[in-house]
């Protein structure tokens, strides 16, 4: 049942249903958001001000559409992003006044005022660091460069087994476009090996194939060999067991999975060793999934592959991949209009 009817908010202010409101979302929402929203509430009292609507004294039934709509011109001034956050919150404020029936509200003409009058955010380029995953899958090739870091603080034979695991894990995520959640949860059995895929139920419960490059079945090959003694003192069928496994005191000498943390802590530590402090933590292992889509789309040219592979449900998504660096940009630019021109002097 509604707290107030619109003839009990006869009375009621725009200042008090404001502080009404802020309760509201005090309760709903996080302390970060509700100071968001109490600025932006600020923000449009003064506005109501400049228009001569005082809300300290202005019954709320004097509030319409058409301050909303002044609203978003007032916004003019302020960046995008503080222009999306203050309207979604002023917007808010209209629904709870129709949703209380304080007064009658046009939800239908809010949504065209925001979409027909406010700015749109700019499209930021995502780094996706593709020199610096070369750089670390480059290194990361000889073995013996992962073991020389990991024997240190392990004996040598989980050093060597982290090592090849690391490995194989680097290159699964770089040229497969696997989740690292999904990476963590394969088992022996789910790679058909002289196919050279997998069949897997991945986001959104949904079944796709992933298909994996030869040099990356030969690391994982060449994992699974340093493991064999393991897996087969398992007393497990070797299909059941985890691809990729974890070799440290915890584990013993059980074969368990991987975790998905596991995965995020052996992309952090080679990023260290390969890159240097200043990058931990801007190479994830989502950045090799960005490697994978960008890899594909400058090989093929084609969005629609590069959507089907990285199995985005919306073709929007791959479509964020598709930045070209300066150099090729240089590159086509000349290829289209200097190499041959017809306007050359001769």
């Amino acid at each position: 049942m509604s707290a107030m009817t619109i003839i009990e908010s006869k009375s009621l202010t725009i200042a008090q249903a404001m502080s009404a409101y802020l309760r509201m979302v005090e309760r709903a929402r996080s302390k970060p958001t509700m100071l968001s929203y109490k600025n932006a509430l600020h923000i449009f009292s003064a506005m109501l001000k400049s228009k001569s609507l005082e809300p300290e004294s202005a019954p709320i039934l004097q509030l319409n559409e058409d301050h909303f709509a002044k609203f978003v011109e007032y916004l003019n001034d302020y960046a995008t992003a503080t222009e999306q956050l203050y309207l979604q919150a002023v917007k808010g404020f209209y629904l709870y006044l129709d949703s209380e029936r304080l007064t009658d509200v046009n939800q239908s003409r809010l949504i065209v005022l925001i979409r027909q009058r406010a700015r749109r955010p700019g499209k930021r380029s995502p780094q996706y660091r593709l020199n610096e995953i070369d750089t670390m899958l480059d290194k990361a090739r000889d073995v013996q460069n992962l073991i020389a870091a990991t024997v240190k603080d392990n004996d040598e034979t989980n050093a060597k087994l982290r090592a090849y695991r690391d490995r194989a894990l680097l290159f699964t995520l770089a040229e497969t476009g696997f989740r690292v959640h999904e990476a963590c949860n394969l088992r022996r059995g789910d790679i058909d090996w002289n196919e050279g895929r997998a069949i897997i139920i991945g986001k959104g419960n949904k079944q796709a194939v992933v298909r994996f490059t030869s040099y990356t079945l030969q690391v994982l090959k060449e994992y699974l060999s340093q493991r064999a003694e393991l897996d087969g003192k398992s007393g497990k069928q070797l299909s059941s067991l985890p691809l990729f496994a974890r070799h440290d005191k915890g584990a013993g000498k059980k074969v368990k999975p991987m975790t998905t943390t596991t995965g995020r802590n052996i992309v952090k530590e080679r990023v260290e060793q390969f890159l240097g402090k200043d990058l931990v933590g801007q190479i994830t292992p989502h950045t090799f999934r960005h490697y994978f889509v960008t890899s594909t789309l400058r090989a093929t040219g084609n969005l629609a592959i590069a959507q089907r592979l990285a199995r985005h449900e919306n073709i929007q998504v791959t479509d964020r991949y598709t930045q070209l660096t300066d150099d090729e940009l240089d590159k086509a630019y000349y290829e289209v209009f200097e190499k041959d021109s017809k306007w050359k002097q001769k």
